[in-house]
C-alpha cells in the first residue's frame, strides 16, 4: 500500500516559487521529521525531468563536490564524475541538497547557481539555525528561506478530509461574530482535542489516520523525542549537552507551575542564568522550542521592548509536549478529555504554537507586583493586541484593564480564546481554541474594515 501523503502548505509555496522567473535557490528550514524532504521530493519528481538528490548524511562522499570550486559548472562536473548516471538538462533539472546542516559550506555555491541560471536548487535540513550565520554569510542576497513546521490545525483538517470551504466558513463565523451551532462546536472541539494530543508530526498523524485510532501514536511520539535527545547529544558541544538536555526535560515541569516563567535556578542545583543562556538559544535555533519573552511595557514596537532574561518556553509541537507528561496527566487528558491538565499549560502551548505557525513572535507581560498579567501579544498594522488563553470561561480582568486604561494607548481591543463559543463584549473578541490558527488572516481582514 502506498504511503499516505499529507497535503502541506509548502506544496502551494513550491509551485509558486517555480513559477517565478526570478526565483532564487530555496532553503527549507525546520525541526527534524516535520516532512521537509517528503514534500520537496514529491514536488520535484512531479515538476522536473531530472531530480538530483544528494543527502549529506547518507552519502558523505558528496561533501567533496566543492573541491574543484563553488561554481555551478565545477559542481555539476564533479557530481557527474562521481555518478555518471545523473542527467543535467538545463531548465529541466533540480538539485536537492538535503541535511544541509552536515555541509553548510555548500551554501557558498548558491550565488553561482543563481547567476548561472540553468538549474534550480532546493536545500533543506534540520538544526539549520545553529549554522545560519555561516549559511547567511555565504549566500546573502542569493537565496530564499522557507520555515516549515509540523502540521497546523488547518493541515490537520485537510488530512481528515475537510475541504478549504470549511475553513472559509470558520473564518466567516469569526468575521461576522456568528456563534457556531452545537454540532459544529462538538465536531471541531473533538477534532481539536485529537490534534492537541497527536500534535502535527507527519509520522504520528499518518499512523492515526490510516488506523483510525490512537494505537501506536504515543510510542511514535516518544521515539521522536528520543531522536531529538539524540540530536542534542550529537550536535551540542561538550558540557552544554547535559545542560541542554536538562532544559529540554524541564519545560513541561515548569509550565505546570502557576508561575510559568522559566526559572534557570530550578533546572539544576546552583544553575546560573549566564551558564544556561546559550542552551536556551541552542534549543530555539534548532526549532525544538519557542521562546516567549516578557515585555518591558505593553506598547509598540515589540522588538527591543522585552527583557531577554525573562521568558516562558513552549514546545514547537504540543503533541510532543503531551507525550512528555506523566502517566496520570496522560490518563486524565486521554480518558477524561481534560485539556486543563497542568494548570492551563496545554492551552497556552497550543495557542503559542498556533501563533508561531501564523508567523508571530511570542511575547507576554507580567507586572512586577503581579497585579497585571497577559499570556500573549501580537501586533497589527495599527494596534498592539493582547491575547488571553482561558482554561475556563472566567473573566479576563487583566485584558479589560489593558483595553480600558489610558495607560496603554496602543491597545484598543483584545482577543480571548476559550472552550466556549464566539462572542464580543467590552472590546474583547472571544473565540473557541480551534480558531487560533486563523488569527492572522482574521486580524488582517478586520484591520481593513476598522476605521483608523
Amino acid at each position: 500500500m502506498a504511503e499516505l501523503y499529507l497535503t502541506r502548505k509548502i506544496d502551494l509555496y513550491l509551485r509558486t516559487w517555480k513559477e517565478d522567473p526570478n526565483r532564487k535557490p530555496l532553503i527549507v528550514k525546520g525541526p527534524r521529521q516535520v516532512g521537509k524532504t517528503e514534500s520537496i521530493l514529491r514536488f520535484a519528481t512531479a515538476n522536473y525531468k531530472n531530480v538530483i538528490y544528494i543527502n549529506f548524511v547518507e552519502e558523505p562522499k558528496y561533501k567533496l563536490i566543492t573541491e574543484d570550486g563553488y561554481g555551478a559548472g565545477d559542481i555539476i562536473r564533479t557530481i557527474s564524475r562521481m555518478d555518471p548516471s545523473k542527467r543535467f538538462d538545463p531548465g529541466e533539472t533540480v538539485l536537492l541538497f538535503d541535511e544541509l546542516q552536515e555541509f553548510p559550506e555548500i551554501a557558498a555555491s548558491l550565488k553561482f547557481f543563481k547567476t548561472d541560471g540553468r538549474f534550480d536548487i532546493i536545500c533543506s535540513g534540520s538544526l539549520l539555525g545553529l549554522h545560519y550565520k555561516r549559511i547567511e554569510s555565504n549566500s546573502v542576497g542569493y537565496k530564499t528561506d522557507y520555515e516549515m513546521t509540523s502540521l497546523d490545525f488547518e493541515e490537520f483538517l485537510w488530512a481528515k478530509g475537510y475541504q478549504p470551504s470549511v475553513i472559509k466558513e470558520m473564518l466567516w463565523h469569526m468575521e461576522h461574530l456568528v456563534p457556531f451551532n452545537q454540532a459544529e462546536m462538538r465536531t471541531f472541539g473533538l477534532l481539536f482535542l485529537d490534534y492537541c494530543i497527536l500534535g502535527g508530526m507527519p509520522a504520528v498523524l499518518r499512523e492515526y489516520i490510516q488506523r483510525g485510532t490512537f494505537e501506536g501514536t504515543l510510542e511514535l511520539q516518544r521515539q521522536l523525542l528520543a531522536d531529538y535527545r539524540e540530536d542534542i547529544r550529537k550536535y551540542a558541544d561538550g558540557m552544554d549537552q547535559a545542560r541542554i538536555l536538562n532544559v529540554f526535560e524541564q519545560i513541561p515541569v515548569q509550565l505546570s507551575k502557576e508561575n510559568k516563567k522559566f526559572q534557570i535556578s530550578k533546572v539544576a542545583k546552583g544553575a546560573r542564568f549566564k551558564d544556561y543562556r546559550g542552551c536556551i538559544e541552542w534549543l530555539r535555533d534548532t526549532g525544538m522550542i519557542h521562546t516567549c519573552y516578557c515585555l518591558n511595557f505593553p506598547e509598540l514596537p515589540l522588538k527591543g521592548n522585552y527583557d531577554d532574561t525573562k521568558y516562558k518556553l513552549y514546545f514547537f509541537d504540543t503533541g510532543l509536549f503531551v507525550a512528555m507528561l506523566d502517566e496520570e496527566a496522560q490518563e486524565d487528558l486521554r480518558a477524561n478529555k481534560n485539556l486543563g491538565v497542568y494548570k492551563g499549560a496545554l492551552y497556552e502551548n497550543i495557542v503559542g504554537e498556533a501563533l508561531t505557525k501564523c508567523g508571530y513572535g511570542l511575547y507576554y507581560y507580567k507586572r512586577e507586583d503581579s497585579t497585571l498579567e497577559e499570556d500573549f501579544f501580537v501586533r497589527t498594522q495599527q494596534n498592539l493586541l493582547p491575547v488571553e488563553v482561558k482554561a475556563k470561561r472566567g473573566t479576563a480582568k487583566s485584558l479589560r484593564t489593558l483595553i480600558q486604561s489610558d495607560t496603554y494607548p496602543d491597545i484598543a481591543y483584545g482577543i480571548k480564546f476559550t472552550a466556549g463559543n464566539i462572542g464580543f463584549d467590552d472590546n474583547i473578541y472571544t473565540f473557541p481554541y480551534f480558531c487560533a490558527f486563523l488569527l492572522k488572516t482574521y486580524l488582517k481582514r478586520m484591520e481593513q474594515q476598522r476605521p483608523v
